[in-house]
């Protein structure tokens, strides 16, 4: 009876899910497979894969994610740690703050940037005013830029599930290894931060799915010297009117991304880091 009810429950989200994503996943691929005169071949992906430039701007899009990921994580993780060793005051400030960007438009948040990254910006600024650059400099087009951007935008992606860990966290475990003799240092390697790796995985998936997808940004930030996959696909769709070609860049790029994202996956499911869930 409880089975039974819990599928009726589920129905309407898996009709869903059947309805606005599994659906028009299927349309597309028909259309990735889709020749010039209308037969199905696998020509779209041949001649995307035999397009070294093609090919380079699919590396690209998966390095532009993991470089994301790696920033987010330097910044992430400090962040989390500050918020479980502060008090209920401090602790409220830093989740609104983690909490404040999620509740602007990701448009208006990358528009913001332009001013930030801009040559009269102050990032620019506080170079010349410290002696670092001799001259305004602008890292607007640039993929430092890109990066600094996407890095702020997807933070919370990974900072929300830390403290979710951190919250439910025993101190008492840090207080035993070092009654037992170990640093903090030690007790952060052996103690916490196994406690922290399966919301660290996690994070991971869901900040280099948004980064390496994030067309807004990529195309604002990056602008025409930077080319992304989402920009790639655009250019095959809203240019070159070449529907089959772009539904078979953007099965590329979903299958690419998914891989990654599966072995992150598959890591965080590992049975020993499971075990610290």
């Amino acid at each position: 009876m409880q089975k039974t009810t819990g599928t009726i429950f589920a129905a309407p989200m898996l009709m869903m899910m059947l309805l606005f994503f599994l659906a028009p996943l299927g349309v597309l691929a028909v259309f990735s497979v889709l020749g010039p005169d209308g037969e199905v071949s696998l020509a779209n992906y041949r001649t995307f894969l035999a397009d070294d430039f093609a090919v380079g701007v699919l590396f690209d899009t998966i390095l532009l994610g993991a470089k994301v990921v790696a920033t987010v994580t330097l910044l992430g993780l400090p962040i989390a740690l500050l918020y479980w060793h502060s008090g209920p005051g401090l602790r409220g400030l830093i989740l609104i703050a983690t909490l404040l960007p999620m509740l602007t438009s990701n448009v208006v948040r990358t528009f913001a940037w332009i001013v930030i990254l801009g040559r009269n910006g102050p990032i620019s600024q506080s170079l010349v005013e410290l002696g670092l650059s001799s001259r305004p400099i602008s890292l607007l087009f640039t993929e430092t830029g890109l990066v600094m951007a996407l890095t702020q935008i997807e933070l919370p992606l990974l900072v929300l599930p830390l403290i979710a860990v951190l919250s439910q966290a025993d101190r008492r475990l840090i207080d035993a290894s070092e009654v037992l003799g170990a640093g903090r240092w030690r007790s952060f390697l052996t103690v916490l931060l196994p406690m922290l790796t399966p919301a660290i995985f996690a994070g991971w998936v869901l900040v280099f799915a948004s980064a390496t997808t994030s067309y807004v940004t990529q195309s604002v930030i990056g602008g025409a010297r930077l080319i992304y996959m989402p920009r790639f696909v655009y250019r095959e769709v809203g240019i070159l009117f070449q529907w089959p070609m772009a539904a078979a860049i953007s099965f590329l790029l979903l299958i690419s991304t998914g891989i990654v994202m599966l072995g992150l996956t598959m890591l965080a499911r590992h049975r020993r880091l499971a075990a610290y869930a």
